[in-house]
């Protein structure tokens, strides 16, 4: 029995790093812009709590059947009778009420280890929804109970329709397990709550806005931009037909934008990071967006714009003198970039020359936290 649990736990372990990945851009995006920065307690506890739900729910629809046409189940698939596994434990074990000492018998039998698998499975569910989500008793009840509706469903369903027929019993008993595992989180939670973190104060003695823009921080609102800004290039160039689209592309989203709206552009905004003026607190000027963006595209990824369309004209000589040129003009800017992050510096070569800078632009919803910010408490 042992290994039919172990066989789910293997394969979520396995699926958690790409899972981990897809997890990663939506959880940096709603921590940048609730807290303004990442904690790293907080971090570790989401993350486990993924590896948790994913190790959860393999634990509910492995192992899978070997077609989509599986037969439907001899005994049906739903079980309604409330408490029916005294029975079950009862009639496949050695136990006499009367007799404690053969009480032991139940550890090795797999009706009773059932039951105790179904309370534990929701154990770190209610923990999770009481220690760090601070939920109150009937909503963390209420969410277990919806949780474990949700694996019965999932089973009832076949996969919601992949398989045939269900190939697991919807069982009643499941949800008040699991249920009562949520119930035992919650008490666990509150009896270790003194030993752990306090969830609510992990941001007391931070102030994001004083924190430096990390290069992670500044990817993500480019990878946004990126996509941004490629649509608007396709339409410049694919429906006004304009051949010079790259250039007014970038001159549009990344100069014009951020001039009009205080340094920000939609990936920027999302993050909660703006551009200003180095040295100084006032808008960012116009003329600074052009010197800085202008280095970086029009100059530097320009050249990939026109060179390609001119290799054909040139000597075979010097196109391969341009190509080479060029290539290493990418290396260049790329060992800058990456020694750059290593050292943590906070501005890039052309940030410099155009006295251009990034800061956090975040300030916290919760008057509280506020306070307490600005109190230093």
């Amino acid at each position: 029995m042992l290994q039919s649990y172990l066989f789910p736990i293997k394969y979520a372990f396995f699926s958690f790093p790409f899972a981990a990945f897809l997890f990663t851009m939506p959880f940096l995006i709603v921590q940048y812009r609730k807290y303004g920065y990442i904690n790293k307690f907080r971090s570790f506890l989401l993350y486990l709590f993924l590896l948790y739900l994913m190790n959860a729910y393999f634990l509910v629809i492995l192992p899978l059947p070997a077609s989509r046409n599986n037969l439907p189940m001899a005994a049906g698939g739903i079980q309604w009778m409330p408490l029916n596994f005294i029975h079950d434990i009862l009639k496949e074990t050695g136990v006499v009420i009367s007799n404690p000492s053969s009480y032991l018998h139940l550890l090795k039998e797999r009706a009773f280890l059932q039951v105790l698998f179904n309370i534990f499975l929701t154990v770190p569910f209610g923990m999770m929804l009481r220690y760090y989500y601070r939920l109150g008793w009937l909503r963390c009840i209420l969410y277990t109970f919806l949780l474990s509706l949700f694996f019965e469903l999932t089973q009832l369903t076949g996969l919601y329709g992949i398989y045939q027929h269900p190939y697991r019993v919807f069982d009643v008993d499941d949800l008040l397990m699991n249920t009562l595992g949520g119930i035992v989180g919650v008490l666990i939670a509150d009896w270790t709550s003194s030993l752990l973190p306090n969830v609510e104060r992990l941001d007391a003695d931070v102030n994001p806005a004083a924190n430096r823009v990390t290069y992670l921080r500044r990817g993500i609102a480019y990878i946004i931009d990126f996509w941004i800004w490629t649509i608007l290039e396709v339409i410049l160039d694919q429906i006004f037909n304009m051949s010079l689209s790259f250039f007014l592309s970038t001159g549009l989203y990344f100069m014009l934008l951020p001039y009009l709206t205080g340094g920000y552009t939609f990936g920027k905004w999302i993050v909660r990071i703006k551009l200003t003026r180095t040295g100084v607190k006032q808008r960012v000027s116009l003329l600074s967006l052009i010197v800085r963006y202008g280095i970086l595209y029009w100059l530097i990824f320009g050249i990939h714009q026109f060179i390609p369309r001119l290799a054909n004209d040139l000597h075979p000589f010097i196109s391969v003198a341009v190509t080479l040129s060029i290539f290493t003009l990418d290396v260049a800017l790329f060992i800058h970039v990456i020694i750059y992050m290593i050292r943590k510096e906070p501005q890039l070569f052309y940030e410099k020359i155009s006295r251009t800078k990034h800061v956090v632009a975040w300030k916290p919803r919760d008057k509280k936290i506020q306070e307490n910010n600005q109190s230093g408490i």
